[in-house]
């Protein structure tokens, strides 16, 4: 069954088998959004571990069942912590999410992004417009990290980025693309105030780690997390809230009620489809 075919009760079985199997996800992320990012895996029903120092990271990797590797901070030393990790995750044949912040704006960020990528498989690629179209070598403007400026062949670019890197690949913005090298599906779910707040790259990139850890098929662990990602962002936005502040609250709260039981009720008519 393609993934455009997702009903809820199918979104509804990956959100229970994530709770029920308690994957460990370890972060190598920056030090900005590491708290957002360990509650993020815990709500959704993950188990976060930050092991990111060299030799630790190693030992770590020996034991999780799902890997995020986010480069909005790069010093030297967990660069190589990164690479342990990574490298150890590859021989284990368990997930790796890259998450490549601010690829684009700085010529060490790419640098880091071009030696990751030289030597580990990822299994999942996540990033803003702008990240991804500068991996993919198309011109793209980021600022720091965030993504600015037109992107109107983006599932193009996120395909042509999947079929050279072998990884399935998440592009998040206004509405969200998943490509892999046989195409790609765009995922109508989210609210504009999760642009208001800083991390939320961070935490889908991390929602995408945790399905991935706790569901056998890559691809679709990847479109059910974007999904269920953005349906939280929705219901964050029903609830009470004075700004971005109470709705980044809100938000943590939603993902912790996104069960089974409340995703097997929704309507999830058009909200994916299958664009290449």
């Amino acid at each position: 069954m393609s993934v455009t075919d997702t009903a809820a009760a199918d979104l509804a079985e990956s959100v229970r088998a994530v709770r029920e199997t308690e994957p460990l996800v370890q972060h190598l992320t920056n030090t900005v959004t590491i708290n957002d990012v360990a509650n993020l895996t815990l709500h959704w029903g993950g188990l976060p571990v930050m092991a990111d120092s060299f030799g630790d990271a190693g030992e770590m990797a020996e034991l999780a069942r799902a890997i995020t590797i986010n480069i909005g901070q790069v010093p030297d030393a967990r660069v190589e912590a990164m690479h342990e990790a990574a490298r150890k995750a590859n021989e284990r044949g368990i997930p790796v999410v890259l998450d490549p912040v601010g690829v684009g704006s700085t010529p060490s960020r790419e640098a880091v992004a071009e030696s990751l990528l030289s030597e580990i498989d990822f299994t999942v690629i996540k990033g803003n417009y702008g990240e991804i179209s500068a991996l993919a070598g198309v011109e793209a403007d980021v600022k720091g990290v965030e993504s600015v400026g037109d992107y109107e062949e983006i599932e193009k670019t996120a395909q042509s980025l999947a079929e050279s890197t072998g990884a399935i690949v998440v592009a998040s913005g206004v509405t969200d693309v998943v490509a892999d090298a046989d195409g790609a599906v765009r995922v109508a779910a989210g609210h504009e105030t999760l642009g208001e707040v800083v991390g939320t790259g961070c935490m889908l990139g991390a929602t995408v780690a945790t399905f991935c850890g706790a569901l056998e098929d890559d691809r679709e662990a990847a479109v059910h997390a974007t999904l269920a990602f953005g349906i939280a962002g929705e219901r964050a936005a029903e609830m009470d809230h004075a700004g971005p502040g109470s709705y980044r609250t809100n938000f943590r709260d939603a993902v912790a009620g996104v069960t089974g039981e409340v995703v097997a009720d929704l309507e999830l008519e058009d909200r994916l489809e299958e664009i290449l």
